[in-house]
């Protein structure tokens, strides 16, 4: 057995929070993963930094806000400014690194990764793949990221995360008495929505919970909200039959994402590895499932799209049903894991260690207070006074028929912060939204200019410049003479 803990971080890609039953969803989309969060550590104010795939994964293996990151659209890979990341810090560690599923991040076999088995939302690509899973990945590939109204033609065994789950399970069995490093990456629940039997029928559209919020609310939301809408209805003469199937959809595919980790955990046990191995589960970020009268993702920062699923279950780790109430982020993912494998954090990394959380030391008291987050690539905010077409922007596509990640969505920019059951809006605009998440989950009552909440919108003011100073990029350090000053486990304080 290796001597340093094995490392897997599990991911999927556009996963809601809030739809599992440990949450407090009445449907019982992923038992096995509930009873993991409740034998390990798992949080319910955990953050993405950036509500995109690309930022939000650089973000995580860098321990690095978007900002600093300079990869602020899933355009900007070529541009990720940082010194080592977590596969670089593993490597240096005696680790030997691996991707199984899909990466939509910068790393690569020059840069971090000593083996990759890439799988993407069209499935599998190149040679080794069975006739049927040829024809099942085609199949993916020509519903254009769209929703498919009926099961999916092809067994179980063809959909990607069952696929993911054996190259996993191969890899490591190649894996002698070195420590590793697995992402196994899960392109799902992201588009395109499809399942097939047994999971297409396991959550009726008709037994489905009310929404928290219809079309109708998007009137108050903002130009934003009500511009992605209406491209989504031009785009898609049959929209009300593909919003009415998608959540359905949705839940099958987290049960299937579900029943594929039991899978992979139970190969763990088997093969005597789960006790010397550290999971980390994960998304990239979420997916409005139905919400707003809106799929996938694009305009601002609502619960739906910034909260995401985090858990530790693995060796030293303090375990408990209930959730973690500190406020985390993604980019904490990073050099928690830097500490766990002993090494220190390169220059540069912004988030915060989780490791004296998990195994129940304590912490400064402010430190996991709140948590921040940003979207937007910058500039101006883009209106219909520009005159722009969605054809020649790009937002209607062969690739997925309609890009909700455009112009429209992703111009401006705006920061988040999260503290107790408060959040923070901030535009470039100036414009300002505050919203009690507990209260009001689908944040449809703004009290930004609630005199009786001033007090609330300050102290949130106070925190989000002091988060916006945090996220200020560090690099370069000075070059000569100055000393640069840095906590244990990269806290704000010392004490």
């Amino acid at each position: 057995m290796a001597s340093k803990p094995n490392i897997v971080i599990i991911m999927t890609d556009q996963q809601q929070a809030r739809l599992c039953a440990r949450e407090g969803y009445p449907l019982d989309t992923t038992p096995f993963l509930d009873s993991l969060a409740c034998g390990g550590a798992w949080f319910n104010r955990a953050y993405t930094a950036n509500p995109t795939c690309a930022p939000a994964r650089v973000s995580m293996f860098t321990g690095r806000f978007p900002s600093a990151t300079r990869v602020r659209s899933n355009h900007n890979l070529r541009d990720v400014t940082y010194t080592e990341d977590l596969c670089d810090v593993l490597r240096g560690k005696g680790y030997t690194t691996a991707l199984c599923g899909k990466n939509h991040s910068h790393l690569n076999q020059d840069n971090g990764l000593d083996y990759i088995r890439g799988y993407s939302h069209d499935g599998g690509h190149g040679e080794g793949r069975t006739e049927d899973e040829k024809a099942c990945d085609a199949w993916l590939k020509e519903l254009h990221h769209g929703v498919s109204l009926e099961a999916t033609p092809f067994p179980v065994e063809c959909q990607p995360p069952v696929r993911v789950v054996r190259d996993a399970i191969n890899w490591i069995d190649t894996v002698n008495d070195q420590p590793f490093f697995l992402w196994m990456s899960f392109a799902e629940p992201h588009n395109p929505f499809q399942v097939p039997e047994p999971y297409y029928s396991m959550f009726p559209p008709e037994d489905l919970p009310p929404k928290l919020a219809g079309p109708e609310s998007l009137a108050a939301r903002g130009y934003k909200w009500r511009k992605n809408h209406e491209l989504w209805r031009n785009r898609y003469p049959n929209y009300d039959a593909q919003l009415a199937r998608q959540p359905s959809n949705y839940l099958g595919m987290l049960r299937l994402i579900d029943d594929q980790v039991k899978r992979f955990v139970e190969y763990l046990d088997k093969s005597g590895q789960r006790e010397n191995t550290m999971l980390v589960f994960v998304s990239d970020h979420g997916d409005f499932c139905g919400e707003y009268g809106l799929i996938r993702k694009g305009p601002e920062m609502p619960e739906m799209l910034m909260r995401i699923p985090l858990l530790f279950n693995g060796p030293g780790i303090c375990d408990g049903a209930a959730p973690r109430l500190e406020h985390v982020s993604i980019v904490d993912i990073m050099p928690t894991l830097c500490e766990l494998a002993g090494a220190d954090l390169p220059d540069g990394v912004q988030g915060r260690s989780l490791l004296p959380l998990l195994r129940g030391e304590a912490v400064p008291t402010t430190e996991f207070a709140s948590v921040y987050g940003e979207q937007g690539f910058g500039g101006q905010n883009v209106t219909d006074e520009d005159g722009i077409d969605p054809e020649d922007e790009g937002a209607y596509n062969n690739g997925c028929n309609y890009d909700c990640l455009n112009t429209w969505t992703q111009s401006g920019s705006m920061r988040m912060v999260r503290k107790d059951y408060w959040k923070l809006i901030f535009d470039i605009d100036g414009r300002g939204q505050l919203f009690n998440v507990e209260d009001d989950p689908a944040e449809l009552d703004d009290h930004y200019d609630d005199p009786a909440c001033s007090a609330i919108r300050d102290d949130l003011h106070r925190e989000l410049l002091t988060w916006m100073h945090r996220a200020q990029d560090p690099l370069p350090h000075p070059r000569n003479r100055y000393r640069f000053k840095r906590f244990p486990h990269n806290y704000q304080s010392g004490a």
